[in-house]
């Protein structure tokens, strides 16, 4: 028996491998592979850094990667991406430039990695660094005309600056910034801290700690300026069938000044304009007016106020009984009848145009085109020869048409 093995072990080696060949070829062909690039990047993960240490160069934060898998590994690929993961691995590295490797992990098997963009990450890492500094503010701007900023309140004073040794190196200075233009009221904002180098620039890849910080600056009127509201004085009416819609004016708030403080305490919050005349008036208004201010008083900054009125006409409706109903596009050697003869119509729009309407600028008509002779149920047209006149309904909507030949006795429908 082993002597028989001995003397045919080669056949059977060879039976075995074919077997092998055989089932792999019948396997490829019902699951061939695919090389594809993913769908999407793959993020970048770092691990093992120091916490001593900061990257202080720039790492790719996503990376494409190309796989050689049978479809059945594509799928599960494809329903669940993240079980692809590139890892950059840090653990043990000291201070220096490094050149690392990305390690490509996958949950999924069997998996070829064809390539990967970038393949090397060539970085920079250095000693983390921190410095305390006084955070300064900086005022850009003027306040409102009569107003002054008193001493200003900065929660917490300073902050810590953290990052890599040669970026720290170069903030001389933490600044917060205010804008003051216009301003009248007490300021009381948490604003985001800046650090400077010192060419005044800003410095990036650093951490600032707070981000932001409490700003409080009290401003107050300084004496003799006072604001107080413009009221708009109007003198007549528009004009007939017209009405005021709305009247606005800028600015609504301004301030006066007296020298003598006491002057401005005796206004009434309230300063009129000189009278806007809406006499007879048609057309929307916008002008300038003076203010009327008692003796000892002046405006400050523009003499004068932007007035805008808005005038339309008023809308209303009316209704034009008995409007003959005429008959166009008929066709030859055919009459028509039409039941009821005229309609009630109902427009809209503004009055003044209502009032000059007439009834040859309204036309009715039933269009009968294409049609034989019969009866039919029609809906009449409304023209209007007048623009911005609508028409709202007609009474009735719908008429019978009785439409004949010409050499037949005409049809008088039954009421």
């Amino acid at each position: 028996m082993f002597r028989w093995i001995s003397e045919n072990y080669r056949t059977f080696l060879w039976a075995f491998a074919l077997s092998i060949a055989v089932w792999i070829a019948a396997v490829t062909s019902a699951d061939p592979d695919e090389t594809r690039a993913l769908s999407s990047t793959v993020p970048v993960q770092v691990v093992g850094q120091d916490p001593s240490l900061v990257v202080s160069s720039r790492i790719p934060t996503e990376v494409e990667v190309t796989l050689r898998a049978p479809r059945s590994v594509w799928e599960i690929i494809d329903a669940d991406p993240q079980i692809v993961q590139a890892i950059l691995d840090l653990s043990g590295l000291s201070s220096g430039e490094h050149s690392l490797e990305l390690q490509i992990q996958i949950d999924a098997r069997p998996v070829q990695i064809v390539s990967v963009s970038p393949h090397i990450i060539t970085f920079e890492l250095e000693t983390l660094a921190t410095q305390t500094f006084r955070v300064d503010l900086s005022l850009t701007g003027e306040t409102a005309i009569g107003y002054q900023v008193g001493e200003n309140s900065l929660v917490p004073a300073e902050v810590v600056v953290a990052g890599a040794q040669s970026q720290v190196e170069k903030v001389v200075r933490a600044r917060v910034s205010v804008n003051l233009s216009g301003i009248r009221e007490n300021l009381d904002q948490n604003l985001r801290v800046e650090v400077l180098d010192e060419n005044g620039q800003k410095v990036d890849g650093v951490t600032v700690s707070p981000e932001s910080i409490q700003v409080t600056l009290p401003v107050s009127q300084q004496g003799g300026y006072r604001d107080v509201a413009v009221k708009v004085v109007v003198l007549g009416r528009v004009a007939s069938g017209y009405r005021l819609t709305d009247i606005s004016v800028f600015p609504p708030v301004v301030t006066v000044f007296a020298a003598n403080p006491e002057l401005v305490g005796t206004l009434p919050g309230v300063v009129e304009t000189q009278p806007l005349e809406l006499q007879s008036a048609k057309e929307d208004i916008s002008t300038r007016v003076a203010l009327n201010l008692p003796e000892g008083i002046s405006i400050v900054g523009e003499q004068t106020v932007l007035i805008q009125a808005g005038i339309s006409p008023i809308e209303s409706s009316v209704t034009l009984a008995g409007e003959k109903v005429e008959v166009i596009n008929m066709g030859e050697g055919l009459i028509a009848q039409v039941s009821p003869a005229t309609v009630d119509v109902i427009v809209s729009g503004p009055l003044p145009l209502l009032d000059t309407l007439t009834r040859q600028d309204v036309r009715v008509t039933v269009d009968l085109s294409g049609l034989a002779a019969g009866t039919y149920q029609i809906t009449a047209k409304v023209d209007v020869l007048i623009a911005d006149v609508v028409v709202e309904s007609i009474l009735p909507n719908t008429m019978e048409v009785v439409v004949v030949l010409l050499s037949t006795p005409a049809v008088t429908p039954t009421p």
